[in-house]
């Protein structure tokens, strides 16, 4: 628990990895040559990676040239929030049978476009932190 920021919660690795089963959309930061992009992906999540779909493009140049990404996860409710932040290499899937796959998971573009590279997040790190939700205490 933090001081001074309401109830705020830190998540085990497990609630982590579970928030992330339960989800499908995140944002992914790279970061090349000093500038940071973030992009929202669909993704599924399987306890110990990441995988999402994409297309030859931005995400898949720069990942050539800096492995490392952030991927981040967030949601809430009328009560609560949460956040989870996984940390990592993120490397294109190139061997055929790791394509077969991970084209048979339960992952699908959200919008009709087709996409046939996949790309794996493995976590370095991964944190999360859970927030009660209430009205902002008086500032004066």
């Amino acid at each position: 628990m933090w001081q001074g920021e309401g109830e705020v919660a830190e998540l085990s690795e497990s609630q982590c990895w579970d928030l992330l089963r339960e989800n499908e959309l995140g944002r992914i930061a790279t970061s090349v040559g000093g500038v940071v992009d973030i992009f929202p992906i669909n993704y599924y999540a399987d306890g110990s990676t990441i995988l999402f779909r994409t297309t030859p493009g931005t995400k898949l140049v720069e990942l050539t040239t800096n492995e490392e990404v952030a991927f981040e996860v967030d949601g809430h409710t009328d009560v609560e929030a949460w956040s989870v932040i996984a940390k990592g290499p993120a490397h294109a899937i190139e061997r055929q049978s790791e394509i077969a796959a991970a084209d048979a998971m339960p992952l699908h573009p959200w919008i009709p476009t087709l996409k046939y590279r996949f790309v794996r997040i493995t976590p370095g790190s991964l944190s999360g932190r859970r927030f009660q939700r209430a009205p902002e205490p008086d500032r004066y």
